[in-house]
This record gives structure tokens, C-alpha cells and sequence, in this order.
């Protein structure tokens, strides 16, 4: 046996123990240890049954996702061939079961369902997450899973990429039985009766729950039109469903053949290549120099938020949901009564949706306490800001936190778009100071940018990373300059769309545009989600930045001084009668084409390609300016950053990676084109410029940086 599988006869069962920390993975030399020692207790006359088990805290969590990013761009082997290990397993004289306990996921799964019998822990979950990596189950998953589920079950499975829990999974028939005390005990308890019963089936043999191609057929159907909605312009699950149809219609042996084909065809495409490294960097996020695991961390077991409005309501309720006790602070009743009702109706909706129960809603906001004063401010591990993005105001807000504040209190402030170092020099404490810009809503979107000051202290930073964690968040360490990250090239992103519809597109062509191409939403949708105030209030707080005769956008003004401030007032670029779904307004549409002409811009057709090429490449090329300037440690960061904040599809890999898909060089010239048409604002960041003549790439760059 080798060091990661180990093999015991314990009362005339062989128990084999996968030990590879953290989580099990199929990496090199498990699958051989696997099947060594399987093949040893089939030969031991002493054994009468097998027990597979997970050490530490999981089953298997899936194959080496670093073995499958090797193969996906042609580098290494690739991962391990499963196919003889699970024949094996299957054709064992003894019967294998497998117990269940964490995770069984991916290969993990495969690797269960090849056995004659599962069995699981309570709290287990299984499930087949491959689509989320831009692939399909390559390890006879799609073969065996509807022969234990049900094709219907399986599709939904495999389209999702979520996994199902224990008393699910035994409803469908994937596990057999569910250990409620010790699990390995209870797993030799029902190995030592199975052993009797014989003979024992194998999965690849079970048939009955497939159904023949014509009773699948309006099934299959049905899977299809899912995947194009919830999985929209994905490949991966449309060809998962193709390899299930494919054990509904071939012999088994056949039906993994195909499955393989297709494994290897999705592999081999940018799909998965832009999946696998927006896994790997939002992995990397966590890495920041000059920060270690011993590095000293404070314990975040209290917060005060001030501000209890759309931001510091759903920074509240994230910090409740961590089980953090929040003091809640507004210094108006009424705007503390409309929060905490907004507390309130989110939670029922939550519990409405079945998100939540209602004992869950009664704890949460249990752990709310709103106030009109610092009351108990004194005592709290954090204090985080969240009023509105005014310099003055917030500067005031920290001047007060100061003097009331604890030593060891950190002091963060949810600014978007702020100097950090201006907000921290009003305290006697900049060291402590540090940005947490949650996105909206707080309680539900993943990011959270974490601004570090000239003077944050690397404890700070390194709590601020460990709170993200504690709030299921992805946290990402960025440098302090205007907007940050996310919002610098936001910025130019919102401030080109703004001149395409003045230049002769409509605010749904280009939001319909960017939805096609993968995003979460349009752009003038977001806008109006945010506020159109708001943009406002940050174009004034900037105004003082722009250049002398630039061309600024117009039409936002006059929405702003017409009310229509978007969601919230019913009306921005678009109108809306249900509050959220965005309706196209002739309104609008005529006071865009009124304000062109009287500013003397000549309106034409634009291709939806222009509409692409300028609000993407404007991002790509801030993005540049952002990685030179070291605001961003690497291009995968800002690839996470916009995955996780801004709706960029994942699929795509992030701005910058499908920066590198597309072709610096092309960007470059596309955006030295613009720069003749559009001005300054155009111009190519030097890195851009740099990389694009040397034909390199902005990850060869970070490569050749981190060596």
C-alpha cells in the first residue's frame, strides 16, 4: 500500500483508508493505492467484505484539479485513467461498500457509485460539479448516475453542478443507507450483513431506472431548454446531456466511450480553460505578500455598522449571518425604522423561498440591535462605515468613531470609490483604518473588496481576509486609488456605454448586448439598480478630476434632475411597473436623441461588435494600468474581482483572461483606433502597448513577474 491508502482487516472486513489532506483528491499514486489493495482483499480469504472510506474530514472531494488544468492547455498527462480501477472495483468476488462522509464529488462520486454499495453519513453530500469547471464527468459519471438516479435526476445532477444531501441522495437511490452513529462502525456493521446476501450488482448492470430512447426523449428536451436558461452559453452542460442520452441509447461499455470523447472534446476548449483559472484565481486571491498563516489576526465577534440604508442593512445582515452581533446606527428615526423594515422583509423573503426557516429569521435578526446613538460602540471588534460616498461626511464619521472606538477596534469604511488614507488621517489610528467595500446587496453578492491603506497595519488586512471568509465572501486585497479595483474600471466601462447611446445606440441595445455576450446584466440596468443618484453623487465628488474640455457624458444629469433616479423612484434609463424589470422608455430614447443634437453629436447605426469592443476593451485596458501600477497583485484578482462583484461570466475566465483569449495585439490596435476617433481617453496603457508588441500575454506577464 502506499502512504495515502492504507488497508486494515478489521473483523473479517478490509477497510481501506484514502489519506491525502486536505480533501482526498484523486491525485497521483491514490487511484493506484486503491486498487492495489482492493486487489489484495479480494484474495484475502479472511475478508468476507471491503469497506472505502475518506480519512479526516470528507470522502473525496473530486480529481486534482491542478492534473486537469495541466491537460486542458496540453502540459503533463493530465489526470489519472479511473476506467480499470472502477471495472475493478465493480467485478470485486466481495462487495465494496462505500462510505460516505463530508464530500463525494466530481471523481469522488464516480469513484462511489462504482462500488455495490453506498452508505453515508448525515450530513454528507454528494453531487457532480464538472460543468463548473467547463467539463463533464469523465470517469463513467454520466454512465452510472442515471442507472442509480433516474435520467431526470441525473440531468438535473449534472445541468446544476450542486451537490444533494444524504437523505436526498438515499430518496433517489444513490445511497443506501444512512449511518446516524459512528460511521465506519456502521459501514463494517452493514458490509458484514451484505456480505451474506450476494450476488451483488453493479451499477454499470442496473437498467430498469433508464428507459428507453423514446420515453427519454421529451426528457431530454426539457434538459436542454434548462441548461440554455440557467447555464446560458455554456457548452459543458448541453454536451453533459448529450453523454446521459448517450447511456439511455448505447450498452454501457459504448455509453462510456462516447462519454469520453466528449470529456476530452470539452476539456480541450476555452470553456474550461477560463473556468479552470477563475477557480485557481480566486484560490490565489487569498495570497497576499507580506501576510502568512501566522500572521496575527483580531477576533471579529462583535460590529458596529453606521448607516442602516441599502448598504448598511445588507452588510448588517451578512454579519448576522455569520452569527457576529451588530449594533446598527442611523442618526434619523425614520431612516433607521425604513432599514430595519427592509432587514425584516428581506429575512421573509428568504424564508418564503425556503432559504431560510423561520427560527433562522428570529435568531438572525435577533442579533440586530438598531439604535440612534454609539451606545455599546465601545465595545466592539469593528466598526464598519457605510454612509453616503461624501469625503466630508465620512471623514466626519471617522472622526467619531475615533474617540469612542477600543484600541484593537479595526475601523473600516464601505466606501466604493474614496481615498482611504484621506478618510483615515481624520483618526488618531490609521493604522487600524482599512476598506471593506461590500457590493449590493451585501448580504448575498460574494466580493468584498478590501482596500489597504498607506498605513494599515498586515493584521488588519489579514482579519479583513479572514472576516470574508467567515462571511462566505471572496475577499480580495486591493490598493487605494479611486474606485479601487472594481469601480476604476467601472468607471470608463459605465462612461463609454453612456456615449454609445448618444452616438446612436439605444440604452437596450447595448444592455442586451452585454447580456448576450455572458453578462449578469446590462449596464444601464445596473445603473438604475444602484441609482442613478448615486452616480451623481460620485461624479460630483470626481468633478474637480476631469480635464478641461474632455468630452463628459450628458443625459445622466438630466435624469438626475428629472427624478428619475432608477429602481427606486420607478424610472432611470428605463421604467419599471413591478419595481425591477426593466421596461425600454420612448422617453428617454427622445431625450437622448434631443440631447445629441444640441450638443452637435452626429447619431449613427452601431454594430453590437463596437458595443463589445468599447465596453470591454475600455475595462481591459484600465485593468492594465491597474496591474502596472501594482494596485492588484495579479490579473487573475481582477478577473475575481469581476466575477464575483460584477457579473462577468466566469466562463469567460474575467476581463483579463479573455483579454489573453482575444489577443493583446488585437486589443491594442482596436484601442489605438479609438484613441483616433474618441481622444485621450483612449490612449493604450503602456503595459498593454508593451505586451501586445512582444506578443505576450497578461498571465505570462504575471508568471514571469512572480519569478
Amino acid at each position: 500500500m502506499s502512504e495515502l491508502v492504507q488497508l486494515k482487516n478489521l473483523d473479517g472486513v478490509a477497510v481501506i483508508t484514502i489519506d491525502n489532506p486536505p480533501v482526498n483528491a484523486l491525485g497521483p499514486g491514490v487511484p493506484e493505492g486503491i486498487g492495489a489493495a482492493v486487489a489484495r482483499a479480494s484474495q484475502d480469504e479472511d475478508v468476507s467484505a471491503i469497506v472505502l472510506i475518506g480519512a479526516g474530514r470528507t470522502f473525496v472531494a473530486g480529481a486534482d484539479i491542478k492534473q486537469l488544468e495541466e491537460q486542458a492547455h496540453g502540459r503533463g498527462p493530465g489526470a489519472p485513467n479511473l476506467h480499470g480501477l472502477l471495472k475493478s472495483i465493480e467485478d470485486c468476488p466481495k462487495p465494496v461498500v462505500v462510505a460516505i462522509h463530508g464530500t463525494a464529488l466530481g471523481g469522488g462520486l464516480e469513484l462511489a457509485m462504482a462500488g455495490h454499495y453506498r452508505v453515508a453519513s448525515p450530513g454528507a453530500q454528494a453531487g457532480q460539479p464538472e460543468v463548473n469547471l467547463g467539463i463533464i464527468p469523465g470517469a463513467e459519471g454520466t454512465q452510472r448516475l442515471p442507472r442509480l438516479v433516474g435520467v431526470e435526476a441525473a440531468l438535473n445532477m449534472l445541468i446544476s453542478g450542486k451537490p444533494i444531501n444524504a437523505p436526498e441522495a438515499q430518496r433517489l437511490g444513490l445511497i443506501d443507507r444512512i449511518i446516524e452513529d459512528d460511521l465506519l462502525d456502521g459501514a463494517m456493521a452493514f458490509a458484514q450483513d451484505v456480505a451474506a446476501w450476494g450476488p451483488h450488482r453493479k451499477t454499470r448492470d442496473r437498467n430498469e431506472k433508464l428507459g428507453s430512447p423514446d420515453a427519454n426523449a421529451s426528457t431530454l428536451v426539457a434538459a436542454r431548454e434548462q441548461a440554455r436558461t440557467s447555464r446560458r452559453n455554456m457548452v459543458a452542460p448541453l454536451r453533459a446531456i448529450d453523454a446521459v442520452e448517450a447511456a439511455v441509447a448505447l450498452p454501457f461499455e459504448q455509453g462510456c466511450k462516447r462519454e469520453r470523447e466528449i470529456a476530452e472534446q470539452c476539456l480541450a476548449g476555452e470553456e474550461a480553460r477560463a473556468l479552470i483559472h477563475a477557480f485557481f484565481a480566486e484560490r490565489a486571491v487569498s495570497k497576499v505578500p507580506g501576510i502568512s498563516k501566522d500572521t496575527t489576526t483580531y477576533a471579529i465577534r462583535s460590529a458596529g455598522v453606521v448607516g442602516s440604508g441599502t448598504m448598511g442593512g445588507g452588510i448588517a445582515m451578512a454579519l448576522a449571518g455569520a452569527g457576529i452581533a451588530v449594533l446598527l446606527k442611523d442618526t434619523d428615526q425614520l431612516a433607521l425604522d425604513r432599514g430595519w423594515f427592509t432587514i425584516r422583509k428581506n429575512y421573509a423573503a428568504s424564508v418564503d423561498k425556503g432559504r431560510l426557516t423561520p427560527e433562522t429569521m428570529r435568531q438572525r435578526m435577533a442579533l440586530i440591535r438598531p439604535q440612534l446613538t454609539y451606545d455599546g460602540f465601545e465595545d466592539v471588534d469593528i466598526i464598519i462605515e457605510a454612509v453616503f460616498e461624501n469625503m466630508t461626511l465620512k471623514k466626519q464619521v471617522f472622526g467619531e468613531i475615533d474617540k469612542i472606538a477600543r484600541d484593537g477596534c479595526i475601523l473600516a469604511t464601505n466606501t466604493s470609490t474614496l481615498d482611504i488614507d484621506e478618510i483615515a488621517s481624520v483618526t488618531a489610528r490609521p493604522d487600524m483604518v482599512i476598506g471593506t467595500h461590500f457590493f449590493s446587496p451585501a448580504h448575498v453578492m460574494r466580493l468584498l473588496e478590501i482596500v489597504r491603506g498607506a498605513r494599515t497595519r498586515l493584521e488588519v488586512i489579514a482579519t479583513a481576509l479572514a472576516l470574508a471568509k467567515q462571511l462566505r465572501k471572496v475577499g480580495v486585497v486591493v490598493g487605494n486609488c479611486r474606485g479601487f479595483v472594481g469601480n476604476r474600471m467601472m468607471l470608463p466601462y459605465m462612461r463609454e456605454a453612456r456615449f454609445l447611446v448618444e452616438e446612436g445606440a439605444t440604452p437596450s441595445q447595448v444592455d442586451g448586448t452585454l447580456y448576450d455576450f455572458g453578462m449578469a446584466m446590462g449596464i444601464f440596468a445596473v445603473d438604475d439598480m444602484g441609482g442613478i443618484d448615486l452616480s451623481w453623487r460620485v461624479r460630483q465628488e470626481f468633478r474637480h478630476l476631469e480635464k478641461p474640455g474632455a468630452r463628459v457624458p450628458l443625459v445622466l444629469e438630466k435624469l438626475y434632475e428629472m427624478g428619475r433616479w432608477g429602481q427606486k423612484t420607478g424610472a432611470g434609463w428605463y421604467r419599471y411597473q413591478d419595481g425591477r424589470t426593466p421596461i425600454p422608455d420612448p422617453e428617454v430614447e427622445a431625450l437622448i436623441e434631443t440631447t445629441a443634437k444640441q450638443a452637435g453629436i452626429e447619431r449613427r447605426s452601431i454594430s453590437n461588435d463596437e458595443i463589445i469592443e468599447r465596453c470591454l476593451y475600455i475595462m481591459i485596458n484600465e485593468g492594465a494600468r491597474i496591474l502596472e501600477e501594482r494596485y492588484a497583485e495579479r490579473p487573475g484578482d481582477i478577473d475575481t474581482i469581476y466575477i464575483a462583484g460584477y457579473g462577468f461570466p466566469a466562463y469567460r475566465g474575467g476581463p483579463m483572461w479573455y483579454a489573453d483569449m482575444v489577443g493583446l495585439r488585437r486589443i491594442y490596435e482596436r484601442i489605438v483606433e479609438f484613441e483616433r476617433q474618441h481622444g485621450d481617453s483612449w490612449t493604450p496603457a503602456p503595459l498593454l502597448k508593451r505586451l501586445a508588441e512582444e506578443g505576450q500575454t497578461f498571465a505570462g506577464f504575471c508568471e514571469a513577474n512572480r519569478t
